[in-house]
């Protein structure tokens, strides 16, 4: 009767003990969660990327007959390629990248110090370096000045800023060369937004009185 009470009593004991997971089994499962957010967010983008072919179109391109004309087709162009010119700024930036090997070693170093020393680490187990415990917020000030020290004061930040400038650049002229798709609506969307500016809110009273003008004629031609 002892012995079974006594084995009763120890039960509990053994399953708290090897009940906790180990560390590396947790940041496995968040680097999972972590890798298939992105996956997803990127397929879910590239599914409303526009064809390349309609992108490139040679028979579409034209000079902007005036700065106006330009930025109209780059507030139409940039909206509706966004995600393609995402593609092409990453892509630019990604060539960069793999020309200039150090750069991208020390910005994969970097990305290795934010995973393991804070985004996959978990929060019950605090960060011991050199002896000495490390808060979340000493250790994301650190990992902070560390990423300002590797972007402004070694090559990482002239490759990664030019390679964006040279998509930006490349971005921005595609957007004003090319014409829009939709030449009715532009027209229309260009007559109606030059005398009202660009709040949104006279904008849309601009194109309720324009639809009740344009009505108001079949309406007296109907009467008559």
């Amino acid at each position: 009767m002892a012995s079974s009470t006594l084995s009763q009593t120890l039960l509990p004991i053994s399953s708290t003990t090897t009940s906790n997971p180990p560390s590396t089994a947790t940041a496995q499962v968040a680097l999972r969660g972590i890798l298939a957010n992105s996956s997803d967010s990127v397929r879910h983008a590239l599914s409303r990327r526009r064809p390349w072919s309609e992108l490139l179109d040679r028979s579409s391109f034209s000079t902007p007959q005036s700065f106006s004309d330009g930025t109209l087709r780059l507030r139409k162009n940039l909206p509706y390629f966004r995600i393609n010119y995402y593609a092409v700024v990453s892509l630019t930036v990604a060539v960069c990248l793999l020309s200039n090997p150090s750069s991208l070693v020390i910005l994969l170093l970097l990305l290795s110090a934010w995973l393991s020393l804070y985004l996959l680490r978990p929060s019950d187990i605090p960060l011991v370096l050199l002896g000495r415990t490390f808060s979340d917020f000493e250790t994301l000030s650190l990992l902070t000045v560390l990423t300002v020290f590797v972007v402004f004061l070694t090559s990482v930040g002239t490759v990664v800023f030019s390679a964006m400038l040279v998509g930006v650049s490349v971005v921005v002229a595609h957007a004003a060369l090319r014409v829009p798709e939709d030449l009715f609506l532009e027209q229309k969307e260009g007559s109606q937004s030059q005398p009202v500016g660009l709040f949104s809110f006279l904008r849309g009273a601009a194109i309720n009185a324009a639809v009740s003008a344009a009505a108001a004629p079949n309406t007296v031609a109907a009467r008559g």
